[in-house]
């Protein structure tokens, strides 16, 4: 069974119904999806790591590199689209009070700006399937909801708007992560992901890190920092990284990485989940130098050179 951060009718549910599991466990948050996997509770868990509006899930970031024994498996990215929700019977006009999940109250920002009436109040808070449950409920203060359309039908609502995010393309990421075991095969269209603490807060330490990376011409596609919560003023860096820890490159960077660093969490090498279902992927361009084949001639070479010791 897989553990999803809920309730049914989040956008992470809607990604999990792509991975074709029905049998599934909602978590009410982040954390407690995450925890379900280290307590065996069940066997993966699907949580959203990044929204390309807003950026990192700070949750879902902080609470991998917090527990121990954990490893993406997997990534799913779906388009994220929300509509305008009320009870049958409410007109637009007559809204004055709006609920629904922080993010999609930002991606909606300007058309909900625009659109509602002048006074109308957006309250943040829960998710967007628990704003249309609550909505749906006669007794609500709330008049409205932003949810996916999932989430209105759901419980029954009638949409007044559709497709109100201020950007039409945006798209969240979702990652299935599970107990650490055997490694993920490489596809050669790949993401490797990491969380590193610096030995010190010193000039030059993320440069240190990012070195790592740009001397073995391995490009990033996410760098956050993160607070370590140790102290104030500590911070760790979550990076995606392009490419397989099988490749000898990305194997290179992540022992420079450590070590340079107080601290390595290796968080999992997996496909590529932007562009699953392209009719061609390809993989990141390696330049002369940087194969998995110059690796091994180098280290070929080099042991003919200690022979001769």
């Amino acid at each position: 069974m897989y553990g999803y951060f809920g309730p049914a009718g989040t956008f992470t549910h809607q990604a999990l119904k792509t991975l074709g599991r029905v049998d599934a466990r909602p978590y009410a948050t982040v954390g407690a999806a995450l925890q379900g996997v280290v307590d065996g509770d069940v066997e993966a868990s699907l949580v959203p790591i990044e929204n390309s509006v807003e950026g990192g899930v700070s949750a879902t970031l902080d609470t991998l590199a917090a527990l121990g024994g954990l490893q993406i498996v997997r990534e799913v990215v779906i388009p994220v689209q929300f509509n305008l929700y009320v009870r049958p019977g409410t007109s637009l006009s007559s809204i004055r009070r709006v609920v629904t999940h922080p993010h999609a109250a930002n991606q909606c920002r300007d058309w909900l700006a625009a659109n509602l009436p002048e006074h109308a109040e957006i309250t943040q808070g829960g998710s967007t399937a628990s704003a249309a449950k609550e909505v749906s409920d006669p007794r609500s203060r709330f008049d409205a909801a932003v949810c996916a359309e999932v989430a209105g039908t759901m419980y029954g609502l009638t949409a007044v708007a559709q497709g109100i995010a201020d950007n039409p393309d945006a798209v969240t990421r979702f990652i299935l992560v599970a107990r650490s075991g055997q490694m993920i095969a490489r596809t050669g269209d790949d993401r490797t992901t990491v969380v590193v603490v610096p030995p010190s807060d010193h000039p030059g330490a993320l440069l240190e890190i990012l070195q790592q990376f740009s001397f073995r011409k391995i490009n990033l596609s996410r760098i956050e920092s993160r607070p370590t919560k140790d102290r104030l003023g500590e911070y760790c860096f979550s990076i995606d990284a392009i490419g397989h820890v099988a490749d000898g490159r990305m194997a290179a960077a992540l022992k420079g990485l450590y070590r340079i660093s107080r601290q390595v969490i290796f968080l999992g090498s997996y496909p590529n989940g932007s562009t699953r279902g392209l009719a061609s992927p390809e993989g990141p361009d390696v330049i002369r130098g940087f194969s998995d084949e110059d690796y091994v001639a180098a280290e070929k070479w080099f042991q003919g050179v200690i022979g001769k010791w």
